[in-house]
């Protein structure tokens, strides 16, 4: 596992659920996306990105995004969850996310999304604010 992780500034441990199973008794595959949402969430709350937001209402939004899923998950199971920008331009910025089965010790899913800077008060894309670039510098330096 650490190996796959490695790389990844952000990780969450949570439970599988019973409720993130279908009626195929495995993970929703729409869930995934959650997952994602979640780690993606707690990168933006560790590099100020809901602070700046609030300030100034310039932030993300995403614009697009993919699963690869590699195993099925059952409950009851515990998942690390992690997340890195893996690319970064003047408005947008690529994130990969990994989902991590610890029952079977073996990646389930892997993933990314397209986030693009937003202004929310102007209703068009803008440049990423220097802060941010900077905090996500910081961060992903970090895991070198």
């Amino acid at each position: 596992m650490q190996n796959e992780l490695s790389v990844f500034p952000i990780t969450l441990q949570q439970d599988l659920l019973w409720s993130d199973m279908d009626a195929y008794q495995h993970v929703n595959n729409a869930v995934y996306f959650r997952y994602f949402e979640d780690a993606r969430m707690a990168y933006f709350e560790k590099i100020g990105v809901n602070t700046y937001m609030a300030k100034h209402n310039v932030g993300p939004i995403l614009a697009s995004t993919n699963a690869n899923y590699k195993t099925p998950l059952s409950y009851p199971d515990k998942l690390t969850i992690a997340a890195r920008i893996s690319n970064i331009h003047e408005k947008k910025l690529t994130m990969d996310y990994i989902v991590y089965s610890q029952t079977l010790d073996k990646v389930a899913a892997t993933g990314s999304g397209l986030v693009v800077y937003f202004d929310y008060t102007q209703k068009h894309s803008c440049k990423i604010p220097d802060e941010i670039v900077k905090q996500i510098t910081l961060i992903e330096n970090s895991k070198v």
